[in-house]
């Protein structure tokens, strides 16, 4: 099992952060710290994982990364999230600019993604007015489709009804759904309406999940999409989802499973045996480190140093390979 944190300062793990040295030798660990919010690829290569910070003289890693988001029949999506549209405060004082940088980034790759998922925290609170101008502004990504799943700033108020109005045409129950291409099979769930303090997911949501993978072969490549994260980043802070196991233990099965989640603003990554949780950045503004304070506020940081902060992220697939190539990008 393997924690991968990136931080702001690279500081060492501590105050009940998880410990980012676990399974790592100090080659491996300095690879993976010391920068918040850069440009990051993993992927496998004769069963190894190789990370690569893009831009750096690795050329094997990302010869490897290249081959994985490109070619005939590549899949190759982005992930935004936590855009807040409506926040008001010194820790982001133009949300909207910042999404609008988002936007423009994602039309600036190089290729055009076959999607782009928001997962989740779309606005900030949840009004009519903020999911019609988050929508308008996301449909000027060039990409065939948009996707999203809620945040708990999506369902303030009205256990999501709003939200659903705006983008859960299509979907089943407070918002779920699956959808396949490419050869992987898709999820997104919703664990954001029965906030005590953990995401919940429910068993509506968790029965869904065993009769939509039911019929699918263990070699089938999952990606699942939500906005609180499934695994135990920092239960005290409600980084985490109380029933999620329960979906694990379904998911275990098949051989590359993707966890793509939001709500804490910095990248996250954690390998649990064919598991692969991946936490996402955020267009808004950034929230401590685990433990870092007494509870997750957003941080004011320089005004040159917030785009730093801040990002999106593209990931590439081609039928045949073992696992997703995954790019962190920051809009500096």
């Amino acid at each position: 099992m393997t924690d991968h944190y990136d931080s702001h300062d690279g500081a060492p793990a501590d105050n009940g952060q998880p410990d980012i040295e676990h399974g790592m030798t100090r080659r491996q660990l300095l690879r993976h710290a010391g920068w918040f919010g850069g440009a990051v690829v993993l992927t496998v290569a004769s069963g190894e994982v190789i990370s690569h910070i893009a831009g750096s003289r690795d050329t094997n890693a990302g010869a490897v990364a290249g081959t994985a988001a490109a070619g005939s029949g590549a899949l190759r999506f982005v992930q935004v999230s936590d855009s807040h549209i409506g926040f008001q405060g010194p820790a982001n004082t133009d949300v909207v600019g910042s999404f609008a940088e988002a936007v423009k980034q994602v039309n600036s790759l190089g290729f055009r993604p076959d999607f782009v998922m928001h997962s989740g925290d779309l606005t900030h609170l949840s009004t009519a007015g903020q999911f019609d101008q988050v929508k308008q502004m996301m449909a000027g990504m060039r990409t065939d489709r948009v996707f999203t799943v809620p945040g708990e700033h999506d369902s303030i108020g009205d256990a999501g009804r709003a939200y659903r109005r705006t983008f859960g045409m299509g979907t089943l129950g407070d918002g779920w759904y699956s959808f396949d291409t490419h050869g992987v099979h898709f999820i997104a769930l919703v664990n954001t309406l029965s906030l005590e303090k953990l995401g919940h997911l429910g068993d509506d949501q968790i029965d869904f999940v065993r009769k939509d993978i039911a019929g699918l072969s263990s070699d089938t490549p999952i990606v699942v999409f939500s906005h609180i994260p499934l695994f135990a980043m920092y239960p005290k802070w409600g980084w985490s989802t109380d029933d999620a196991l329960k979906v694990i233990a379904m998911l275990r099965r098949f051989s590359s499973v993707t966890c793509l989640n939001g709500h804490v603003h910095q990248l996250f990554t954690k390998t649990d045996g064919n598991i692969t949780f991946h936490s996402a950045t955020t267009t808004a503004y950034p929230l401590p480190k685990p433990g870092h304070g007494p509870a997750p506020t957003p941080q004011v940081v320089p005004a040159r140093q917030l785009k730093d902060a801040l990002g999106i992220r593209s990931v590439g697939y081609r039928q045949g390979d073992r696992e997703l190539a995954i790019k962190d990008q920051r809009l500096a």
